[in-house]
């Protein structure tokens, strides 16, 4: 893993589609640096652009200008130094969940044996509660389970980076809260580069190192970042009794309901009001 604290860069970045009414910049000059190992969670509105940014990390999406590094090298197309796990967790319903980890698994490591094989299948199918499930085809599982098996089909790729689009969004708010600690659980072990999309302010302050907030798009950039200041690994119920947790919450909360008090100022005026609080560089709450 590369030794700087740039260890994946993103420098103004924009991305732009034909609309139309023409081109639509999406997200314009975004620029973010994370460091190995760390957590990294993207909120803002439906909208600012937080799964294009995503995207173009994975290399599903060139980015229109701008650039993007991983470990000193540009990205320039998808490739199995990152692992991603999707809302859904698209499974061959075909395979079993072992042969749906095993695909990722063959291409990395096409020197191991089957045996081998086997072993890295079965490691992360454990991780994430599944090795009694391994012969089971999607069908056969619960939105839960399946998401399971997504996980532990990108980490047992090993990436140099993970990729999180919303990864509980489908699920019920049980099996979310279950799956968090799933996820937490089996990064703590491999402590790989992450960045995740997500919707709940909550799922991002106990997941993540630091909080992205995006402006609103079009033209969404980078609006403000906390560092979350808890050690890991983390109590969920210590943290949510806990006036830090509340501080960086109500500061998140406070940033996101700002925006959305803009949106609603230009629908129904045509002219953007002013922000109460403009966008500042990355802070540590309680600093």
């Amino acid at each position: 893993m590369a030794t700087t604290d740039k260890y994946l860069e993103l420098w103004n970045v924009t991305k732009a589609f034909e609309g139309p009414t023409g081109i639509i910049e999406v997200v314009k000059n975004f620029q973010l640096d994370v460091r190995p190992g760390e957590f990294v969670s993207l909120i803002g509105h439906s909208g600012c652009g937080k799964s294009t940014v995503l995207s173009m990390i994975a290399g599903l999406t060139e980015p229109t200008s701008g650039g993007i590094m991983l470990g000193g090298r540009e990205i320039d197309g998808p490739g199995p130094d990152r692992g991603v796990v999707f809302q859904a967790p698209c499974l061959l319903p075909w395979l079993t969940a072992a042969q749906n980890v095993l695909l990722g698994v063959e291409q990395v490591y096409p020197r191991e044996s089957r045996q081998r094989h086997n072993e890295i299948v079965d490691e992360y199918l454990e991780l994430v509660g599944l090795l009694d499930a391994r012969h089971k085809r999607p069908a056969e599982l619960s939105g839960g389970m399946r998401q399971r098996v997504g996980i532990a089909r990108a980490f047992a790729l090993s990436p140099k980076l993970l990729l999180l689009d919303e990864p509980f969004g489908m699920l019920d708010s049980l099996t979310r809260l279950e799956l968090q600690d799933v996820l937490l659980s089996v990064w703590l072990k491999h402590r790989m580069t992450a960045v995740m999309v997500t919707h709940d302010v909550d799922e991002a302050i106990l997941l993540s190192d630091r909080v992205v907030m995006m402006t609103n798009g079009p033209h969404a950039h980078v609006g403000e970042i906390v560092k979350v200041p808890f050690e890991r690994p983390r109590n969920r119920i210590e943290l949510l009794d806990s006036a830090a947790y509340e501080d960086v919450r109500d500061n998140v909360l406070g940033f996101l309901e700002e925006r959305s008090h803009l949106m609603s100022r230009l629908a129904q005026t045509g002219v953007p009001d002013t922000p109460v609080r403009q966008a500042t560089p990355e802070r540590t709450q309680g600093s």
